[in-house]
């Protein structure tokens, strides 16, 4: 399977580097991260009353979801040689990424930005994801000076061999954001078996 980011196509290790569940494995985490309700699914396009206005291209240094706690630093993600999206160090379970050849948050376009669920310590930066609601707010602070402020449309989880490609890191006609984490199913052998993927769009702008 293959994912495209952008104009960029890459491999679908995207989920499976972020998804090894070395707490679950070795650790004591009772039912795992919260997953996402069904009742926080998209229902349509186009429900969204409020969209701002995009903004100039500035690279992000930090993600903030207050709701869940999130306060993290960004790092540039790129692609590994095998072409797959590269992954923040799992030992630092307080660190996200974000693609860094594709959009940036807050410009026209969907701009990515991943992160661990666990690592082998127990809970990592997106732990939580999968309890988000639709309407809470995800900002991330940019090179700029500018705070972009998202306000989430849905928060949804696939299976891998399930995963909707174009529907997640398709292109986007106004700013758009994907947070996006590991959830569904776990196992032993094969740890979690899809992603959890939170949609959101640009609402407002700080500076």
């Amino acid at each position: 399977m293959r994912r495209r980011v952008g104009n960029t196509v890459i491999a679908g290790v995207t989920a499976v580097a972020l998804c090894s569940g070395a707490w679950l494995l070795w650790g004591d985490a009772g039912a795992g991260p919260p997953q996402p309700a069904a009742a926080e699914a998209r229902a349509g396009q186009g429900q969204e009353a409020v969209v701002a206005p995009a903004l100039p291209p500035s690279p992000p240094d930090r993600v903030r979801i207050p709701v869940i706690g999130v306060n993290a630093p960004l790092t540039g993600l790129g692609l590994t040689p095998g072409g797959s999206l590269d992954v923040p160090p799992a030992e630092d379970d307080n660190l996200a990424g974000w693609y860094e050849a594709g959009t940036t948050p807050g410009e026209t376009g969907t701009a990515i930005v991943a992160g661990h669920v666990d690592n082998a310590e127990g809970p990592a930066v997106f732990y939580r994801l999968g309890a988000l609601k639709r309407g809470a707010a995800v900002e991330v602070d940019r090179r700029d000076g500018s705070v972009a402020v998202f306000s989430v449309d849905a928060v949804e989880v696939y299976d891998a061999a399930d995963f909707p490609d174009e529907k997640v890191y398709g292109r986007a006609a106004r700013p758009e954001l994907r947070v996006i984490t590991c959830g569904g199913g776990w196992s032993r052998g094969r740890g979690y078996e899809g992603n959890v993927v939170v949609f959101a769009h640009l609402t407002g702008v700080r500076r």
